[in-house]
């Protein structure tokens, strides 16, 4: 049987503390280093939903290792070493309170703003006339601010510098990395046939430099869309065949659940979850380009432990 790892809770050399977040446990060792495990838990509307999903963590974290190292010529990056399939050791950098959200395409949230009668998102002119999963004239910035609880929350760029959240030189840095890594994304998912729609970067600072940090182009993160077919769809205005998470919220949305007071999440049977994990492991197929293996979850804990252990002995 597949089991899911929800919840970790090791106890590490020089380890400092540990941060919890919807999906990564993060340690911080010595104030130095995180090794971050990515655990199989899923959210979606900022609620951690109640079942873990098999290979989800593997799926998320060998993505986000491989994006990491093919654009470690833009920008530095956090990663050193991943010594589980669900784990990145790596830099503890400071983290800037923004969320860096690019946009390619009107869709989703900015969509759904779009639809309710806005023109702009977090300071952002969308132009009247366009149609859903349209593609911008140039790709736009939205940031969010970073909330440690509850939701991230739309923000312009005027108003972070105004509130001194980020200085002007980082952020300009910021906007100038956010270009250049979705440039690269977009390049790189052309060649898998498939559109990076829209994404999210997180950043930190470390000895005064800036690191790319977290995550990177996973279905989490990033949306995607399959390039076959696109046109077509945008002409008949059919919804787009895509890889990313909505599924998820899609299912959720159609069973009365958007993480509002009162509402109830749905049943996650068994076969719910199965069906989440293929899919999962068909996004991981599809942006990689290459066939998933499977970790082996008997002892999964004991294996993220020791593989964690060992590599930090050697650091």
């Amino acid at each position: 049987m597949n089991k899911a790892i929800v919840k970790t809770d090791f106890n590490f050399p020089k380890q400092k503390n540990l941060y919890v977040g919807k999906v990564r446990d993060v340690y911080n060792i010595n104030d130095e280093y995180l090794a971050m495990v990515v655990s199989d838990r899923i959210s979606a509307f900022d609620v951690v939903l109640p079942e873990g999903i098999p290979f989800k963590g593997q799926v998320l974290n060998q993505i986000a290792t491989r994006f990491l190292d093919a654009t470690a010529d833009i920008v530095p990056n956090w990663k050193i070493a991943t010594p589980d399939p669900m784990v990145t050791i790596g830099h503890l950098a400071e983290p800037f309170m923004v969320e860096m959200v690019i946009r390619g395409y009107l869709t989703g949230h900015a969509w759904r703003e779009y639809k309710a009668g806005k023109r702009t998102l977090c300071g952002m002119p969308m132009p009247d006339g366009m149609v859903e999963n349209q593609k911008f004239e140039k790709p736009i910035i939205t940031p969010t601010t970073k909330a440690m609880e509850g939701h991230d929350e739309d923000i312009s760029k005027e108003e972070i510098l105004a509130q001194n959240i980020v200085s002007k030189e980082d952020y300009e840095k910021l906007e100038e990395y956010t270009f250049a890594l979705f440039q690269r994304g977009t390049e790189i998912s052309a060649k898998k046939n498939l559109i990076l729609v829209d994404t999210k970067y997180e950043f930190g600072k470390k000895d005064g430099k800036i690191y790319l940090i977290d995550e990177i182009h996973t279905p989490d993160s990033s949306r995607y869309f399959y390039a076959e077919g696109y046109e077509e769809k945008i002409n008949r205005n059919e919804p787009q065949k895509q890889l990313s998470k909505e599924f998820v919220r899609e299912w959720l949305m159609d069973n009365g659940f958007q993480g509002k007071d009162g509402q109830q999440i749905p049943e996650m049977t068994t076969d719910r979850i199965n069906q989440i994990s293929e899919r999962y492991i068909e996004l991981y197929e599809q942006i990689i380009g290459e066939k998933f293996v499977k970790a082996d979850t008997n002892n999964i804990n004991s294996r993220i432990e020791s593989g964690i252990a060992n590599c930090l002995k050697s650091m």
